[in-house]
């Protein structure tokens, strides 16, 4: 369990910054899909975010962008509850065609990931590290052409981002995290990672403190990825701003664990 001090200042920092990768990931395929047909802008608070706006933290929902990457950090922390703010996929029956076609996304993921080992390999091949002066339990390291392919086609060996944990002298590479654009079905999801051997999962029912307030007066217990508040009617009374949904979908792999329950964490 991490202490409460700790918690606290990981969350403040993470608000800050840390999601801004996931939401750059699908800014692209978010902006082809409006050329089609452009959804209510209600439900699509990210509409017109470009990836750089994402980057840079600007734009007229720069703040979405910051909860977005807090969202997706905050939910590898040990002790914190994110049911509330977490859609997740249920788990369909156990088959013997789903488990053979995890271990092809095994078999294809561990050889294609191995050089990354070595982060200095990552930075070197376009992964971008969010938030590294930010105390995490797991760092992601998001690489935006891999978010942009995987919105319209599924490569086992190429994730969106790579997961690392902070050591002394560097970062221990721990697993990886693929991506679906937030409009994928189940069915859509299954056909990428077996629903009955995985739970994809998106960040939902968010609510960001007043535009404007001091991060160090933000309430947490309240706002942000963590905060109570999970419906659109007590974040209208606590003055704050309403984002039903923060990007898409994603599934978290750790290939180099050694049981299948640990390889496909919850």
């Amino acid at each position: 369990m991490i202490p409460q001090i700790i918690i606290s200042k990981i969350t403040r920092g993470i608000i800050a910054v840390v999601l801004i990768s996931a939401a750059a990931v699908f800014s692209i395929p978010s902006v082809l899909a409006r050329n089609s047909q452009k959804p209510p802008a209600s439900r699509d608070p990210m509409a017109g975010m470009d990836m750089g706006q994402m980057q840079q933290g600007t734009g007229r929902n720069s703040d979405a962008a910051a909860a977005a990457n807090g969202a997706m950090s905050d939910h590898d922390m040990q002790g914190m509850n994110m049911s509330a703010h977490m859609h997740m996929t249920d788990l369909r029956a156990a088959n013997a065609a789903d488990e053979k076609r995890a271990a092809d996304i095994l078999e294809q993921l561990r050889p294609a990931i191995e050089k990354y080992k070595d982060y200095h390999v990552a930075l070197a091949d376009g992964y971008r590290i969010f938030g590294p002066n930010v105390p995490q339990p797991v760092y992601h390291f998001t690489n935006y052409r891999n978010g942009f392919l995987n919105a319209f086609k599924f490569d086992a060996a190429r994730p969106t981002s790579l997961l690392y944990k902070k050591t002394a002298d560097g970062y221990e590479l721990a697993g990886v995290m693929y991506t679906a654009p937030r409009r994928t079905s189940e069915d859509g999801l299954n056909a990428r990672v077996p629903l009955s051997v995985a739970r994809w999962h998106e960040h939902v029912d968010l609510c960001l403190p007043p535009k404007g307030t001091n991060l160090q007066r933000i309430d947490f217990k309240q706002f942000g990825p963590n905060g109570s508040i999970a419906t659109q009617q007590a974040c209208q009374a606590a003055g704050g701003r309403w984002y039903p949904m923060v990007f898409g979908w994603m599934v978290h792999v750790y290939p180099f664990e050694s049981e299948p329950d640990k390889i496909w964490a919850h």
